[in-house]
């Protein structure tokens, strides 16, 4: 039922309390309200007037007059857009009096949106949220809500129009990948509606951090062009490590690398083989990037040639007393030493000249060539080995000439001859030509005591000397006859004396038994007298 339809016993009672015209008195209904924008309401106009009086509303806004009766009006108001205060008035008789009502429109912020973020936010340091709200009413009662997550960070009125709301965060790793919004709260339950919520997209922040010091480089400076070479890149405490990015380059050019990502650490691994197109000094570099920052190591790799030393011998194999001329040649730019030559000027060659003896047979030539690259003092060596051909040799040093063991004991003959090619070797005993063995004896014996004639020979002669083999060993035949001899010396000795102690003993006795003999006849002759 229509406001104004419940009005007339409400006016008749009101009648009995205001009887005079002069107590006229204007009414309006609802004197407060609260709607949606753009939206409709009633209000019910009335006066208290014992006559019939004049009613009216004035207001900016579309109205019609619904409903009447005695001393009342129902109108309604129209597409209320904004906070409006309608005027109700009556004209009771002389008298004039008005009510005004008081209409608040509410409605829901049009834009709600917070601020880009930065692409990447470093570790450590502040971090501003802005959050921008246009529109929405009343004022009084909306609110700015920023959140990372569900956690509320900040809560601030919307002030001004629009509204920027701004909260200041120390951005931590936590916060990579976390998401930062706003959000209004349009609070109405005080006014019998409920509390309205509105969130701006989400937006992801992504953290980084990065240390003071650049990356490790590991690399050696110097490479020989043909060799395999390898550089490792790594830093340390890298955040995200597994968005981070790395970088090799040599010559601006990237080289092909394999990253690892473990925890805070990022590394970089190149390999490859060095080519000529490289010598040279060449610049290296590593680059890691994460976020809108990147550390840098810069190094220069020298990329060099160098060619073992060239060692000829004008004739490898010669025979004694032939000169053999040595050379030893090294790159331009190398100093060579050639083992054997007189000191002489650094230069890239160098040269000998040797009149070949026996002494020469096997002696080996060395040709060290030495290159600076990059301040380092590098080394190449390069050796031959000369070979002499001579007849055989054999002296005392080789083969001592005088040999006296014992017999019985284990025995060694070292003779061994020189030459090249190598000489066989024979001692054979003068006079029956037996063969002494070279070497390992085992137990000798008197047979093997004479006198040899060892002969060494090769290709290119022989040569001979004598050896002396003296066994010594003792003659059994004299002690024999000395044992005889003592044996019966002991034998006479031990007869004598066996006779000697018989004949004493049988003295003893017989001195025994005469004092008996006599003790008995004095006995007999005092037993008489």
């Amino acid at each position: 039922m229509a406001p104004g339809r419940a009005w007339p016993a409400l006016l008749a009672l009101l009648g009995a309390l205001f009887p005079g015209p002069g107590d006229a008195q204007t009414l309006v209904f609802p004197q407060k309200a609260i709607l949606p924008r753009g939206g409709s309401i009633q209000l019910n106009c009335s006066a208290i007037c014992n006559v019939t009086a004049l009613l009216g509303l004035e207001t900016p806004q579309p109205k019609n007059e619904l409903d009447k009766g005695p001393n009342w009006k129902v109108f309604e108001l129209n597409d209320v857009s904004e906070d409006t205060t309608p005027l109700c008035f009556s004209n009771c008789g002389t008298n004039q009096s008005n009510a005004q009502a008081s209409l608040t429109v509410y409605w829901f912020p049009e834009r709600v949106e917070l601020q880009p973020l930065p692409p990447w936010q470093p570790v450590g340091e502040n971090l501003t949220l802005r959050c921008l709200v246009e529109g929405g009413a009343p004022r009084a009662h909306l609110a700015v809500v920023l959140v990372r997550g569900e956690e509320e960070l900040s809560r601030q009125p919307a002030i001004g129009e629009p509204a920027e709301v701004t909260a200041t965060v120390l951005a931590g790793r936590g916060d990579h990948g976390a998401n930062f919004s706003c959000r209004t709260e349009l609070d109405l339950r005080s006014q019998g509606l409920e509390l309205f919520q509105n969130t701006s997209a989400p937006r992801q922040l992504r953290t980084f951090a990065l240390p003071a010091t650049g990356p490790h480089l590991a690399t050696p400076l110097v490479v020989e062009v043909g060799t395999p070479w390898t550089v490792v890149c790594s830093l340390d405490g890298v955040f995200p490590a597994s968005d981070a990015q790395v970088s090799l380059t040599l010559r601006d050019l990237r080289l092909n690398s394999t990253v690892t990502r473990r925890k805070d650490t990022l590394s970089a691994r190149a390999s490859g083989m060095v080519t000529a197109e490289e010598e040279g000094t060449q610049s290296l570099a590593c680059t890691v990037t994460v976020g809108n920052q990147r550390r840098a190591m810069q190094k220069n790799v020298t990329f060099y040639s160098f060619q073992e030393p060239s060692l000829t011998l004008s004739q490898p194999e010669v025979s004694e007393g032939t000169e053999v001329i040595v050379e030893c040649k090294a790159q331009p730019g190398a100093v060579v030493t050639l083992s054997g030559a007189p000191a002489r000027t650094p230069s890239s060659s160098d040269q000998l000249r040797v009149n070949a003896t026996a002494e020469d047979n096997g002696r080996r030539f060395s040709c060290s060539a030495a290159l600076e690259v990059a301040g380092q003092v590098l080394h190449k060596n390069q050796t031959r080995e000369l070979r002499v051909l001579y007849g055989p040799r054999l002296d005392e040093r080789d083969c001592p000439g005088n040999w006296t063991w014992q017999e019985g004991t284990p025995q060694t003959l070292k003779c061994q001859a020189r030459g090249n090619p190598p000489p066989q070797l024979n001692c054979r005993r003068k006079g029956d030509g037996a063969l002494l063995r070279i070497g390992d004896l085992g137990l000798v014996t008197r047979d093997l005591t004479g006198t040899y004639i060892c002969r060494a020979q090769n290709a290119l002669g022989e040569a001979t000397r004598e050896v002396s083999v003296n066994v010594l060993y003792q003659d059994n035949t004299l002690l024999i006859a000395m044992l005889v001899v003592a044996a019966v010396v002991l034998g006479i000795a031990g007869v004598s004396v066996y006779l000697y102690n018989r004949q004493r003993k049988i003295k003893k006795y017989r001195l025994q038994k005469a004092q008996e003999a006599a003790t008995m006849k004095l006995t007999k002759q005092a037993t008489q007298a």
